[in-house]
């Protein structure tokens, strides 16, 4: 998966440390039908085991390689009847192992933590009355100093079935120059557009609502072409009458149009 990588101001010098956090959130929507109960059920199954603990942890240590970040603590847990979480701590700068007066290795480690932190949160979920499954993951990667999060986007995006993206990028604090001058930023951005991919763009209608002035920047994303064999559940559109295949198609479009906008739509 091709990495962008942000586009730096010119070279800055510090004072100090970079204190800038760069958080980077994302809510990705899978939407499926499943029109039995028999089948939401092994819908949440086959969600629970493709994204358990262990599997969302590999990813979300294949980010932190990403962004160039170094892992402090890894905390994961599935949950009963169904999700799952995991929170990773990192650090921009390498863990340093302390010893003691006699050179020995203690329990306690040195690093820069730097505010930063990887996580992830799942949210299966199904309705009995109109067959619709959804499958939501939340996750946030926010860093301090000069890594950035925005390196790992497009990996995030492929990693999960992203039927709808909806992202938030924002640049909190200051760095300080040896002049004693505040910088509130230290790339360039316009767009989280301006670092996906060509491949996802070209497959997502996309929309932007931005606050430049406070380094507040919003996309969410759509997949462009709707084929109702990618959204049936251990079922194939050929196999049903028309009119369920129009029922069914409606039910689903009306589904992913209400995720994409944050509201009901009125019936």
């Amino acid at each position: 998966m091709p990495v962008v990588q942000p586009k730096p101001l010119p070279r800055l010098r510090l004072q100090g440390f970079n204190n800038l956090t760069k958080a980077l959130s994302f809510n990705i929507y899978d939407v499926c039908y499943a029109s039995s109960e028999d089948e939401r059920r092994r819908y949440i199954e086959y969600i629970d085991e493709v994204y358990n603990a262990d599997r969302l942890t590999q990813i979300l240590t294949s980010v932190a390689e990403i962004i160039g970040a170094n892992i402090l603590h890894v905390s994961r847990q599935d949950y009963d009847p169904q999700g799952a979480s995991v929170t990773i701590l990192i650090s921009e700068e390498p863990v340093v192992d302390k010893k003691d007066a006699k050179g020995v290795i203690s329990d306690a480690v040195v690093a820069h933590m730097d505010k930063s932190h990887i996580t992830v949160h799942t949210y299966p979920e199904t309705h009995p009355d109109n067959g619709i499954a959804t499958f939501r993951a939340d996750i946030d990667v926010a860093t301090c100093g000069v890594i950035s999060p925005l390196k790992a986007l497009n990996f995030l995006i492929e990693s999960l079935e992203s039927d709808i993206v909806i992202m938030d990028y924002r640049v909190r604090g200051f760095t300080r120059d040896i002049k004693g001058k505040k910088h509130y930023i230290d790339h360039r951005i316009n767009s989280i557009q301006d670092y996906l991919a060509k491949n996802i763009k070209s497959r997502y209608e996309m929309l932007d609502v931005n606050v430049y002035q406070e380094n507040i920047f919003h996309t969410k994303m759509h997949l462009k072409d709707f084929d109702l064999d990618q959204y049936l559940f251990e079922e194939r559109a050929r196999n049903l009458s028309f009119k369920d295949r129009m029922k069914v198609e409606m039910r689903l479009k009306r589904e992913i149009e209400e995720l994409y906008h944050g509201r009901n739509l009125a019936d």
